[in-house]
């Protein structure tokens, strides 16, 4: 039987439970496909939140963090307060053996509310998790409740949904109704080995 090409079903999804299903199956080789590829967004988006708070005790969720390699590089920055949520328990339990995150729990940003209280971290990541059949642009609302006033969402996204262009179209229709500041967008390198580029975007809460 020929091995799935996870990267490409990724942009065949259609629903939820596809989207589990197949990150159930892609969890036992995740890591390896993406150090393989190279994957940059987990340090790239790590590193903005770092440009805009230094300050080791902030509460973060990761959301999205798959096998925990957000994670990991939160942690190389010195974060230690951080819980993950994903849609998939296969990739949960990877990270759950990593025993970086003080929580970790099962979320689907498409069907809010996730078990998270309001206005309660003071800063929320979401690396390479807005991309067709996964999280939706409506999501950056339940991204907004749960994070603190003021506080940090750092966006991790590639090239092809940044440019499909509904994300963008979301995030300027919040600033301009002040519900966020778009800090910064900076785009470079998100999966090397596949030739694919992408944004880290740091916005704040109002």
């Amino acid at each position: 039987m020929a091995k799935e090409n996870f990267f490409e079903s990724a942009y065949s999804l259609k629903s939820a439970e596809e989207t589990r299903e197949m990150y159930d199956r892609w969890s036992q080789v995740y890591d390896q496909d993406l150090s393989k590829g190279e994957y940059q967004q987990p340090v790239r988006c790590a590193e903005a939140l770092h440009a805009q708070v230094q300050n080791k005790a902030l509460n973060i969720l990761d959301v999205g963090c798959g096998t925990g390699l957000s994670g990991l590089a939160l942690k190389e920055l010195g974060y230690q307060h951080i819980d993950g949520c994903d849609l998939s328990e296969g990739m949960l339990d990877k990270a759950d053996n990593l025993n970086i995150y003080k929580r970790l729990f099962s979320c689907n940003l498409n069907a809010p509310p996730i078990d998270a209280k309001s206005n309660h971290y003071d800063a929320v990541t979401a690396v390479g998790v807005f991309s067709f059949g996964h999280i939706m642009p409506q999501a950056v609302d339940e991204l907004l409740r749960v994070v603190k006033p003021k506080g940090t969402i750092i966006i991790g996204l590639n090239d092809h949904f940044y440019n499909e262009g509904s994300l963008t179209k979301k995030l300027n229709i919040l600033e301009t109704s002040k519900e966020i500041v778009i800090i910064n967008q900076e785009h470079g390198e998100h999966i090397p080995e596949n030739n694919l580029m992408g944004w880290v975007i740091t916005l704040k809460k109002s």
